[in-house]
Order: structure tokens, then C-alpha cells, then sequence
């Protein structure tokens, strides 16, 4: 038997793949399909089928997937869901590799849509066709340079997300994008059909671009299998898994969405931590700690510094506290030592840090996040991202760059990348926080840059800085 990662990379970088039920109506998922690749990049050879169009979108199309010229690697099935088990006999016909099933109508809708959805499987395993679907959105592949989900291509990155939900994965997908986190592999996974839970997990292990897997799920068809797998995929990449249907509602509804069975909620949880599995409590949420994990060294500890002015260093010490990591008090040569960089009337350094709101370079604030990276009782640190003023000039609707403001903008930008340059030093992590964000604003450029995130609130960096806690402590426990 194949190898998964030879079972599904037709199916993430194929060469060639082929619409079938391709369209020219706008908005049915025939055209979807032919038009998200097209226009996203995607360099490989492109088969319109559909036996009722000469042309779609001015590409040839052919009537049958055995009609086309060359070897087909992915077919993306978007027939009615009666049809689909004779376009997958084509397939098997011609040699296809992989498959993804967009096509609704099955297991989801009732008995007899589960007897169609069985005998696509059927079929698709005697031919040795892996599949996607039924009932998915398409996937996202940075290797493949392939969108099937998005009008816009997700920016490459080193987070893969596995989503049950079409709609809502893609959804949140974009607002990760325009946090600026960006995806190895998005996959729309619909009914498990075929493809289950377990052999994503399984594939992306074994992912060179994926750093973190993380899945937003409402029930398990392999549950057994894919937590046998999660033990050894977690001693070498982190597995983040939001989990729908706690509620009884919520587990009503899973069952006509994708026709799963959420399972008991306590029970699940329960495996998640036994495993390491972190579990966010918030959607959102699931990429703020996978962006985290992607990217930051893991702290040897859970003993966190603060720089943060006045009630911000308050509140994130209150945040690291409620969630069990550690905020000590600095010993007096760490104080002495930092008294240099502060001002005469700021309070004494003991951990949070506070400047007292003065005006501080980027410098400075580098400067005390380096003396609380170099002791050995500090794990990791949590501080301000330098601020740019000249980027906030814009909003005040200055014209021009007054040169106060070109020299302010020197140092702010010297001042990020002295704090980029820390976590690779130290080999410690750095969160940051930032309340006012500015377009084009170099300053979190340059650390976004470097993998270090930028937050908008201190409990979404305490947050952050506990799940690496967590995955440092789950691999301690490993070993």
C-alpha cells in the first residue's frame, strides 16, 4: 500500500487537474472552481469538462475527463450528487490520482444520501482513488500553488488548517489572513467520505511547510486512529483543535452539517490534555496560538517578564497568573541594571517593567527586553512593540516627513529589529503587544518578519505564551 504522502500530494501539488461540471454561470460551484485556480496562480495544466460547453471562460472544454489530452492528477468533482459515482468510475478509467468531492447530497441529508456516499467510497477504493468531500469547499496549497477555497490566495506560511466546516473554515482562513498569519495547506473536509480526520494528521506530519496543525472540528469518524496518531505527531509539531457541538444544540446541529457525531465534550477534553492537544476556547483564538507555536522558541519555563506601561503590565501580569504562569520579582541586579535605561520617575522595576509612559526610544525598550531575556530565571517575555510615530503622523493627516520624523522612524526601526534579532539569541520567546495598529507600518512589518506576533490585547499574549508553555511541557513529557 501507498505511502499517505504518495496518496494525497496529487492531490496538494498536482500537475494537472480537471473541473468536472465546469461552468460559465457565475456562482455555481462549476465556475468557482475553474475561476479560484486560474486567477490565483496556480501553474499547472487546467481540464474543463463538461459535455454541454465547447468553451468555458474561452478554455476548451471537453466532454467527458477520459477526452482530455494529458494525464490528470486531480479531478475536482462538482456534478449533482446522483452523478458522481459515474464521473468516479471515469476517473479510475483515466488514470486519475486524487479527487476532491464538492458535491452536496450525501451522508449530510439522510439515509439515502448515505447509500450514495458509500458507493462513491466504494468505487473511489476498488480504482485507488483517495478523496476529499463529499460536501467540501477545495483546499488551499502553498506547494501547489493551488486555491480551490479562496477568490484570493492566503499567504504562504507554516499553518496548516483542516476544517469540517466549508463556509466557516474558509472565513476564518481570511481573518487570519489579515492578521498576517499566514497557511501551508487549507482543506475543506466535508462528510469524511473518504479522506478522515486521521489522514490529514497522518499527511501532515510528514508536511516540510507545516510547522502547526490545526483543526476546527465537529465530530470524529476515526477518533480512535487519529488520537493513536496524535501521540506521535505531537512530539514533533503541535496539534491545536477548536472543537464544535460542546453544547446539546451545538452536537444537534453537527449531525445535519456534516453528518458527524460530536461525542461526549468531557471525554474529549480529557483526551486533549492527556495527549497535549491545546484546545482554544474562541475560533479566532486557534490561530493566535498557532501563530505562536509556528514561530517562537519554546520556553524552558513558565516564569514570564513584563515591560508594559501602567495598567497594561497590570493586567497582562493578572492574564499570565490566571493561566498559571509564573511573573517573579526581578533580583536587585536585574533592577539596578535596568534603572539605567529608565526614567527618574518611573516606579522600581520589579516585574511588569513600566516606563511610566514616557517618551522612550525603541531602543530603550530593546535594550530592558534584552536584560530580561539574559537571566536565567526569566523564560520568556512579553513587551510593547515599538511604537513609530511617523506611522501615526499619517493618520493625524501630516503631509510630508518632517525630519524629527524621519529620525524618529530611524530608530524605530532600528529598535525592531534589535528586539527581532532577541529570540534567536536568547533562544527565548517574545510576545508583543501593540493597541494602535497604523497602515504601513514598518516597525510591525519587521517583526511579523522575524515570527514574532504582534497582539492586540495583553490576555491574547498571555494566552500565547501559555500554549508554548504547554506544548514545551507536552514534549518534556515525551521525551
Amino acid at each position: 500500500m501507498k505511502k499517505i504522502v504518495d496518496q494525497l500530494d496529487p492531490i496538494f501539488q498536482p500537475e494537472s487537474i480537471a473541473v468536472i461540471g465546469a461552468s460559465n454561470a457565475p456562482g455555481k460551484w462549476g465556475a468557482r472552481m475553474l475561476n479560484h485556480p486560474l486567477r490565483t496562480g496556480y501553474r499547472g495544466a487546467v481540464y474543463p469538462v463538461n459535455p454541454r460547453e465547447k468553451k468555458i471562460q474561452n478554455i476548451r472544454t471537453y466532454a467527458s475527463v477520459l477526452d482530455t489530452p494529458g494525464p490528470v492528477d486531480l479531478a475536482v468533482i462538482t456534478v449533482p450528487a446522483g452523478q458522481v459515482s459515474v464521473v468516479m468510475k471515469e476517473c479510475i478509467q483515466k488514470g486519475v490520482k486524487g479527487a476532491i468531492v464538492v458535491s452536496a447530497g450525501f451522508a449530510e441529508v439522510g439515509p439515502e444520501g448515505k447509500v450514495l456516499e458509500d458507493e462513491v467510497v466504494a468505487i473511489a477504493r476498488e480504482g485507488g482513488i483517495r478523496f476529499i468531500g463529499p460536501n467540501c469547499m477545495g483546499i488551499w496549497s502553498a506547494a501547489g500553488m493551488l486555491s480551490l477555497s479562496f477568490e484570493k490566495a492566503p499567504l504562504p506560511g507554516h499553518i496548516a488548517f483542516v476544517s469540517q466546516s466549508g463556509t466557516f473554515g474558509g472565513v476564518l482562513s481570511e481573518i487570519a489572513v489579515t492578521k498576517g498569519y499566514g497557511l501551508s495547506k487549507f482543506i475543506s473536509i466535508g462528510n469524511q467520505g473518504d479522506l478522515c480526520a486521521a489522514d490529514y494528521l497522518e499527511y501532515l506530519a510528514e508536511d516540510e511547510d507545516t510547522k502547526v496543525i490545526l483543526f476546527y472540528m465537529e465530530g470524529f469518524k476515526d477518533g480512535l486512529r487519529f488520537f493513536d496518531l496524535a501521540k506521535e505527531v505531537i512530539k514533533k509539531k503541535p496539534i491545536v483543535i477548536y472543537k464544535a457541538g460542546r453544547s446539546a444544540p451545538g452536537e444537534r446541529a453537527t449531525q445535519s452539517h456534516t453528518a458527524s457525531i460530536a461525542g461526549s465534550d468531557k471525554i474529549f477534553d480529557a483526551i486533549c490534555r492527556q495527549i497535549g492537544i491545546i484546545r482554544p476556547q474562541e475560533t479566532v483564538q486557534s490561530f493566535d496560538l498557532a501563530e505562536v507555536l509556528a514561530h517562537q522558541p519554546l520556553p524552558k519555563g513558565k516564569r514570564v517578564a513584563i515591560l508594559g506601561s501602567g495598567g497594561q503590565g497590570v493586567v497582562t501580569a493578572d492574564a499570565c497568573a490566571s493561566l498559571g504562569l509564573e511573573v517573579p520579582e526581578l533580583d536587585s541586579d536585574t533592577v539596578r541594571s535596568l534603572q539605567e535605561s529608565m526614567p527618574s520617575h518611573a516606579p522600581i522595576p520589579r516585574n511588569p517593567v513600566d516606563f511610566a509612559d514616557s517618551a522612550r526610544t525603541s531602543m530603550e525598550e530593546a535594550s530592558v527586553v534584552e536584560k530580561l531575556m539574559s537571566r536565567d530565571y526569566i523564560d520568556g517575555v512579553i513587551s510593547n512593540a515599538p511604537f513609530n510615530t511617523a506611522a501615526m503622523s499619517t493618520i493625524l493627516g501630516v503631509v510630508g516627513m518632517p525630519k524629527h520624523l524621519v529620525d524618529v522612524t530611524k530608530l524605530a526601526i532600528q529598535g525592531a529589529e534589535y528586539l527581532a534579532s532577541l529570540p534567536a539569541i536568547y533562544n527565548k520567546p517574545l510576545i508583543t503587544l501593540r493597541f494602535h495598529r497604523f497602515e504601513n507600518d514598518i516597525v510591525l512589518d519587521i517583526l511579523k518578519g522575524a515570527g514574532i506576533p504582534v497582539y492586540d490585547t495583553p490576555e491574547e499574549c498571555a494566552r500565547a505564551m501559555h500554549a508554548l508553555v504547554r506544548y514545551a511541557e507536552t514534549k518534556k513529557r515525551y521525551e
